[in-house]
């Protein structure tokens, strides 16, 4: 068994492989305990934020993951203002795996080093404020200014739009992926899930179970500072688009988190159980 590392951010991503996985609280504490209370005798702050998930124990997918977990890699990461604070904390992270609880094994590639956090901000520009200009190599030049206009009323979501249909029930269950393709990604620190029906008979019962409400609960362990969930149709492919704000620890190079970008969103709702539904084959049946 080896050990990995990522480095980014004022912040230090570190892994380590061992077994069994409860093992990582004992290191994780033992270290964070210490690099503190070097801190406080230096009079350096506390970390900006610390971020620790088990790769391999199914954290990634909330409270309800499998329990039975034998070996797992620890994503240890952490930032800070001072670089001085992460190289400190650096150091203690050897001691752990040359003195620490048994079963832990060492970090492949040496003591990790800081590097800048860089963080995306992104704001809107009335485009009439922002001319446009073309100049060919015969120097005629022409310059396009882009009208102006009131903006439209945000569409915070589309989930009280009215469905007039009566469902059938059933003793069958299934999981969200079972019925539909899912994909995710990006936008900032907010993520992207898209859903989209294997079969359009299959779209009123992933509505009616994909609530706002119930998506935000299944995602409850990735979302932050009151994030909400939007839902959206998508009609024209049998779909739909849920935004998940402020879910990915602030997204792309600014998140500590082994998927910053929420590529894993999808597989993670398409683990979703839909209870109490009639067969796949009474679904087509009845919307025919």
């Amino acid at each position: 068994i080896r050990a990995l590392r990522n480095v980014r951010g004022l912040k230090l991503d570190s892994v380590t492989i061992f077994p069994p996985a409860w093992r990582i609280l004992v290191m994780v504490e033992s270290i964070l305990k210490r690099t503190r209370r070097i801190f406080s005798k230096l009079n350096i702050p506390d970390f900006d934020s610390v971020h620790v998930q088990m790769l391999g124990a199914e954290e990634s997918f909330g409270p309800d993951h499998s329990k039975h977990t034998r070996e797992a890699v620890l994503w240890f990461a952490v930032q800070h203002k001072d670089k001085k604070a992460l190289q400190i904390w650096a150091k203690e992270i050897a001691a752990c795996g040359t003195g620490g609880t048994p079963g832990i094994t060492a970090v492949v590639g040496g003591r990790p080093k800081p590097s800048p956090c860089l963080k995306l901000f992104s704001f809107l520009h009335p485009k009439s404020q922002m001319d446009a200009t073309v100049t060919l190599d015969s120097g005629a030049s022409e310059t396009y200014k882009a009208p102006e206009f009131e903006a439209s009323e945000e569409k915070t979501s589309d989930e009280n739009v009215s469905h007039d249909q009566t469902l059938l029930t059933g003793d069958h269950t299934y999981r969200l992926e079972d019925l539909a393709y899912m994909r995710s990604g990006d936008k900032g620190n907010s993520c992207n899930v898209g859903v989209i029906a294997r079969h359009p008979a299959f779209l009123p019962y992933i509505r009616s179970a994909l609530s706002q409400q119930n998506v935000g609960h299944h995602f409850r362990h990735m979302i932050q500072d009151g994030g909400k969930v939007h839902r959206y149709e998508v009609p024209g492919i049998h779909g739909l688009n849920f935004v998940l704000e402020s879910s990915l620890g602030g997204g792309g190079i600014a998140s500590i988190r082994p998927d910053p970008l929420g590529k894993a969103f999808g597989q993670i709702l398409g683990e979703l159980k839909l209870e109490n539904l009639p067969s796949k084959e009474q679904m087509i049946n009845a919307a025919t």
